[in-house]
């Protein structure tokens, strides 16, 4: 049988890197969908019964998912800006001059692809800096100015940075949704390259001696 595709060191990276930014942004945003809907504010006397719903885990735990989840995205994502920044500089220089009417005229599929990566790179730093903000300001209210730095008020006051968070967040998972699906031939094809490469390789069986031709000369 043939032995098991091999993949570059570089596909193997950019592969790992990119299952990382996934699965971090899949339990931001599962977790993320569990607050939107179970309501927050407590039990308020018996308004929000579904405050302490628990929907596979309770809600201490989607706090824990939401938040590492999100710093596993983050870091991931750096990561892939870092790992790309010359695809990044060439196709920033290329936007400029197409901007200025230098540049060559750019297909259909290639203008929709920069949109939406436009897009993802937006909402993700949007959702990215108001993730930061909550990670870094207290939770539990204002308690009576025992808990003043709770909306510390940078830039927006805590509502609004929830509803950047919660739109912004939004509009990420669906510019992902839609570069998946562009991209889809190429996930599938390099997710199961990568995995078959993982498998043992197999030894062929040493091929026989070869026998040692007879002599042409007539014995005397």
């Amino acid at each position: 049988m043939p032995n098991p595709p091999t993949m570059s060191r570089q596909t193997r990276t950019n592969w790992l890197i990119d299952a990382a930014v996934f699965l971090g942004a899949a339990v931001a945003f599962l977790s993320g969908l569990y607050f939107l809907l179970v309501p927050s504010g407590g039990y308020q006397g018996g308004r929000n019964p579904l405050y302490g719903a628990v929907l596979l885990f309770t809600r201490e735990t989607w706090d824990l998912l939401h938040l590492w989840g999100g710093v596993l995205m983050i870091a991931a994502a750096v990561i892939h800006f870092v790992y790309h920044w010359s695809w990044v500089k060439m196709i920033t220089r290329r936007l400029l001059k197409a901007g200025r009417g230098q540049g060559g005229r750019m297909s259909r599929g290639a203008r929709i692809n920069l949109a939406v990566d436009a897009v993802v790179i937006v909402s993700f730093l949007l959702t990215a800096l108001s993730g930061l903000y909550f990670l870094f300001t207290p939770v539990g209210g204002y308690q009576g100015g025992a808990n003043a730095a709770w909306d510390p008020g940078i830039l927006f006051d805590r509502p609004t940075w929830d509803l950047i968070h919660t739109w912004a967040g939004a509009a990420l998972i669906g510019a992902a949704v839609v570069h998946f699906a562009i991209h889809w031939r190429w996930v599938t094809k390099v997710t199961r390259r990568f995995f078959l490469s993982l498998l043992p390789t197999r030894q062929r069986p040493p091929a026989p001696a070869a026998s040692p031709a007879p002599s042409r000369i007539s014995p005397r």
